[in-house]
């Protein structure tokens, strides 16, 4: 499905623009099925939640300031690719490798919400050009907070009133493969037709963004998982620090950023999946040799 949606969203990129609008809807769906998993006592911050989250939030604000003298564009590309939250799909695949489901549920929300109450304020501080602070807060606020905190408000308030509605949808997990499946594909088409409209002159720019958003992928793999062998789960911290809602994070990088920043995450996944790819193999590999 990643290969077929990415080369669908390349081939189809001039027809993208028909069907872009969808793309938040698609986010709002697949954050509700990954929060109708999460029980309400679930929610607490722990030692491993809160490493991550200081990656997370510190290491996007650090990195983005450290790299402003190459350019705002690598800085910002660079940036979403750490401050964006947990991909949604980042519980599975932790599943399959053995590591704690409820662990990193729980930090996928906890990411989410940093997410939604901070990235107004940064994505305004860093995008905003000719508009006031004030309106232009509001404005991403008021676009960014809901799609995030509304499905955790819709599945608590299924959970209270409509608990057959509410199992019936947290059973459905799968379904996020494929929502995510169809986003991947409108964000993709849209970044290309951004990439494609760019002068030539702009190649080593969008060269140095993907190069960028290849080492960060590698670090936040890596430091994820040392923190999480620290706090008894190194699969837990590495997924929940390395495998990033790219899908999110294009959309927002296009909505609110210089577009270009969005090379970064669209560049993340095929590095991530890349990743994911060989955990998965080498793990199946090790439980059949066992």
């Amino acid at each position: 499905m990643l290969p077929i949606s990415m080369l669908g969203g390349v081939l189809l990129h001039d027809f993208i623009d028909l069907i872009a609008f969808v793309a938040p809807y698609l986010i709002f769906v697949m954050l509700l099925i990954t929060y109708c998993k999460i029980r309400p006592q679930e929610i607490r911050l722990t030692s491993l939640s809160g490493w991550l989250l200081l990656i997370q939030v510190g290491g996007g604000i650090g990195l983005y300031y450290a790299l402003l003298p190459l350019g705002e564009d690598i800085a910002q590309g660079t940036f979403i690719c750490v401050f964006c939250p947990t991909a949604t799909a980042a519980p599975v695949i932790t599943g399959m490798l053995g590591g704690s489901v409820a662990r990193l549920a729980t930090f996928s929300l906890i990411s989410n919400l940093a997410v939604a109450l901070l990235a107004p304020f940064l994505f305004t501080m860093m995008g905003s050009q000719g508009v006031q602070f004030g309106e232009s807060l509001y404005l991403i606020a008021s676009r960014v907070v809901p799609l995030i905190l509304g499905p955790l408000a819709v599945a608590f308030m299924l959970r209270a009133t409509l608990p057959r509605a509410h199992q019936r949808i947290a059973t459905k997990q799968s379904w996020s493969f494929y929502i995510w499946a169809v986003s991947l594909f409108i964000v993709v088409g849209r970044a290309v037709s951004f990439v494609m409209s760019e002068p030539a002159d702009r190649i080593p720019e969008m060269v140095a963004i993907a190069l960028c958003s290849l080492l960060v992928c590698c670090g936040q793999f890596y430091a994820g998982r040392r923190i999480g062998a620290r706090c008894g789960d190194r699969i837990a911290g590495a997924q929940g620090l390395g495998q990033k809602n790219t899908v999110l994070a294009i959309w927002m990088a296009l909505t609110y950023l210089n577009p270009i920043a969005s090379i970064g995450p669209a560049a993340y996944v095929a590095w991530q999946n890349t990743i994911n790819s060989l955990q998965l193999y080498y793990h199946q590999r090790r439980q059949t040799n066992t």
